[in-house]
This record gives structure tokens, sequence and C-alpha cells, in this order.
């Protein structure tokens, strides 16, 4: 089949959109170029290729897993099934932390990421910043052979640790990061969400707060003299969230952000900066 009939093929069981992007990635042509060679024959091989992908599309497959990466902060990372999906908001916690590192940190830093999935927080940051360290942290060994994967495409010197969390650690940190997991058990969310992606980097208990509560009363035993925290939220969490801070730890900065949709989504904790 040519490269015309494939897209006529892909727009007919899925968005259009999509069906150029798989195209063109399986291809390894970009998405623009495929209107300049529409007549030529794609191998049978591929051809199937791409039919299978489409149709794992049109039932209810997120692109993201089709293609197996993401671009996030102008990286590309490996991602299937084992690990979330990364988010734009997810993006905007990281530009936020450079942000607050490059005021507040002048040495090289110790990071470490909690609950790390694909790695894309904390090897963002490693290529981002000074760092001495980086310890990418999970509880589950499937999500970091997907870690390990992205570490090694990129050249990282980051640390994988299997741990829950703070449970396996005896270090203190400049930059504590986190996106854990945090949906209410019964609330709502998408049906492409909650059919496709792993349960245990979504939901944390009844009001989604139990991560937040297991980080936060083991933070005294991590946090350097300098220390910042930083944390991805829930829309309506930050004030539960600041709760469970005032529980735990004194003499703080909090401070809440909001993402560009100005929903309440990133949170951080500011000990003896500025």
């Amino acid at each position: 089949m040519t490269i015309e009939e494939l897209l006529i093929y892909g727009k007919s069981h899925c968005h259009k959109d999509h069906a150029k992007i798989l195209l063109a990635e399986l291809l390894n042509k970009n998405p623009l170029e495929l209107l300049n060679c529409l007549a030529e024959n794609v191998p049978q091989e591929k051809t199937e290729i791409y039919k299978e992908e489409i149709q794992a599309l049109k039932e209810g497959k997120p692109l993201q897993y089709v293609l197996k990466q993401v671009n996030f902060y102008g990286n590309k990372f490996y991602i299937d099934e084992r690990v979330l999906i990364p988010r734009f908001e997810t993006e905007e916690l990281v530009e936020n932390t450079i942000s607050f590192i490059n005021q507040y940190f002048n040495n090289p830093i110790d990071i470490i990421d909690l609950g790390c999935g694909s790695g894309v927080i904390g090897l963002t940051l490693e290529k981002k910043v000074s760092t001495s360290s980086v310890d990418l942290i999970d509880i589950s060994k499937e999500v970091l052979e997907v870690t390990k994967i992205n570490k090694e495409n990129l050249s990282s010197k980051a640390n994988i640790i299997e741990s829950d969390f703070f449970k396996e650690i005896n270090k203190t940190y400049d930059v504590i990061i986190s996106n854990p997991p945090y949906i209410a058990t019964k609330e709502e969310i998408e049906d492409i969400v909650k059919d496709n992606e792993p349960h245990t980097a979504l939901y944390a208990g009844e009001k989604g707060l139990d991560c937040y509560e297991k980080i936060i009363r083991d933070l005294n035993n991590h946090m350097k003299d300098k220390c910042l925290v930083a944390f991805e939220i829930g829309m309506n969490q930050a004030a539960s969230i600041i709760n469970i801070i005032n529980n735990y730890l004194q003499d703080v900065k909090i401070i809440v952000k909001k993402d560009l949709s100005d929903k309440d989504r990133m949170l951080f904790i500011l000990k003896n900066l500025g």
C-alpha cells in the first residue's frame, strides 16, 4: 500500500492527526514530509504494523502507549502500560522546580524523585540543573525496568532504587520532588485513563492523600538544612496537604502554584530558603 492509501485507512478508523503521527513515526519521517511522498510504497511488514497500531487506537488504547514514547520537556522517553503517561502539568511542575533551584541553590545538589515512574521528572532535572546525585525511587520492579530504559537512553548517571518512598533511603537531599498517586478511590476519571493506565500510579486512598501523608511524615529525616520539596497535587487538595504538612513540619514556607488552566496543581515547601 502507498502512504496515501494508509493515511486514508488510518483516518477512517481514528483521528486524522493520530493516523498521521503513527505513520510518520513508523516510517521515521516528519508528519509534514508524508504529504510530499504520498505515492511512496510502504513495505508489507510496516503496513501490517500500522494497521495493528490503528486497531489498538480504535479499541481505546492511548496514543502514547501505541507509540511507546512521549516527548517530555524536549526529550523523548520510552513508556508502556507499566507506567503513567506523563502530563503537561508535570512539565509545569518541573519548570517551576527548575526556577526555584536556580533561585536558591548555587552548588551541585542532591535530588530524589519519589515514585519516579518512567523517570521523566528526575532525569529531566538531571539534564537541566547542576547535580551531585539524582536518586530515582519506585516501589515496583516492573516500573523501574522502564526507568532503567530511559536512564540508559539519556546516558544518565542517576541511581535507581527500589523502595516504598523513603523506606529504604538513608540520605538527606537538597530537593525532594514527587508526583505521587493522588486520585481518591471513588473519584470519577476518564475511561481512557481508568481502563489503560496503572491504578497503583493513580489512586491513593479514600481522599487521595495517602501518599502525601506517607512522604511528609518522613521529610524531616531526609531534608538538608536548606531544602526544597516539590509536589504535584490534585486541584482540590492544597488545603488538606497543608494540614498534613503542619502536623509534621515547623518553620517552613508553603507555596501553592496554579497550572496554566488556573487550577491549584503544585505545592512547594521551602526550608531555610529565601
